[in-house]
């Protein structure tokens, strides 16, 4: 399963914004986002002006980064949301906020998308009852995701409920604090999506 290995704070760098891709570190001094705050490369501080593919590109890479998926896949749900009715931009934004990785980052049970993604593959979680430890599964409206009960009882899930704990679930879920579970309740909407993402610039760049 291909995934992005190499450091991650050069992405923020990037694109000249936080990510919040390590967690805990990015609220803290110590974010290279704020301390190097200018793009990675012996170039960094003398990049001209960008074009306007350059700014419809930018956004392409941070969605895809937010998120943690490579080009092909994202290109995939693309495909995926040109197909469904309404806005293509935010059909895409949808679909992404429902994979399972990010699901369990939006409940407050990892710190970052990427621990999410981490967890999930290692057989924390259920949906309906049944594990699942595919971070790109996508969660439908009915479905069920829970931490397993096993899993419960584990520090690492103490710490990181308690540290989320005035995070507020988004609409789309309806949340059980006792059970540490949460129906889907319906798709995510744009309005539920707290990105700082131009979506239409997304698909301006793939209709070229």
């Amino acid at each position: 399963m291909a995934r992005y290995t190499d450091a991650v704070c050069r992405l923020c760098r990037r694109e000249a914004q936080k990510l919040f891709l390590k967690g805990d570190r990015c609220y803290t001094d110590k974010c290279a986002a704020e301390r190097r705050a200018y793009p990675p490369g012996v170039h960094g501080q003398g990049r001209a002006k960008v074009s306007e593919y350059g700014t419809q590109l930018r956004e392409k890479q941070k969605a895809k980064r937010y998120y943690g998926v490579l080009e092909s896949q994202f290109r995939s749900y693309f495909e995926m949301a040109n197909r469904k009715h309404g806005k293509t931009g935010e059909n895409l934004l949808s679909i992404l906020e429902t994979r399972l990785d990010n699901t369990v980052y939006r409940l407050g049970f990892a710190m970052s998308r990427a621990e999410a993604r981490q967890l999930v593959l290692h057989n924390h979680f259920t949906v309906n009852g049944k594990k699942v430890n595919i971070p790109s599964f996508l969660v439908k409206p009915g479905m069920t995701v829970a931490l397993k009960d096993s899993s419960r009882k584990l520090d690492k899930f103490k710490s990181s409920i308690e540290a989320n704990a005035s995070r507020k679930a988004p609409k789309w879920l309806d949340y059980d604090a006792e059970g540490h579970a949460a129906k889907v309740v319906a798709e995510p909407v744009r309005e539920d999506i707290d990105l700082p993402v131009e979506e239409q610039l997304i698909v301006e760049l793939y209709s070229k």
